[in-house]
């Protein structure tokens, strides 16, 4: 009798495990079954959030998230592996602290009853970044409300949100705007 396998250790390997295994493989529908965002998660998804490869290779930290998502501060210090050809802040790892903030508080706040997704950006670079540069990510309730009554009449949205990335002196270095889709995962009636 074959054995049942709920999901292999390494997610990426999945097809080839299940190209090689006999076995009844039984996987969870999607990543909120995997991977749920209860107390003792989101307790630790700053410490996650800054383990995760494209942010522990960059050198980019988390050093804040408030309890209501609705604050986030990113840093990056300048190091070696980090640095572009002449010296400063390489613009990839500049756009990488914005990325995916502003879609995961929006995630947070609306609930379960939305879905966002990030549809383009743009990046700005203004001066050439030093040392260590700071990105706040805002979120204010006016703007989450605005969100909510835009989506009762009509499907879907887009919304833009801009970060300043700023050096030590509080010099804007890069601004990054980040184009959302947002629409309700269920039509409402």
């Amino acid at each position: 009798m074959p054995r049942t396998v709920i999901w292999p250790v390494v997610l990426n390997q999945w097809p080839a495990f299940c190209a090689l295994n006999s076995e009844r493989v039984i996987f969870p529908p999607d990543a909120a079954t995997l991977f749920p965002m209860n107390a003792t998660f989101k307790r630790h998804i700053r410490w996650l959030i800054n383990l995760w490869p494209p942010f522990l290779g960059a050198g980019i930290r988390v050093k804040r998230i408030s309890p209501d998502w609705r604050e986030v501060d990113v840093e990056m210090k300048l190091r070696r592996w980090n640095a572009n050809y002449v010296g400063t802040h390489y613009g990839g790892s500049l756009y990488s602290m914005a990325d995916p903030f502003y879609m995961v508080m929006l995630i947070e706040n609306l609930g379960k009853g939305y879905i966002v997704w990030d549809k383009s950006a743009t990046v700005r670079f203004k001066k050439p970044g030093k040392g260590t540069v700071v990105a706040r990510f805002r979120l204010s309730l006016e703007q989450i409300d605005e969100i909510r009554r835009a989506l009762e009449s009509t499907e879907k949205i887009e919304r833009t949100f801009a970060v300043e990335v700023q050096d030590e002196a509080g010099t804007v270095i890069t601004v990054v705007e980040k184009l959302l889709h947002i629409r309700r995962s269920q039509p409402s009636s």
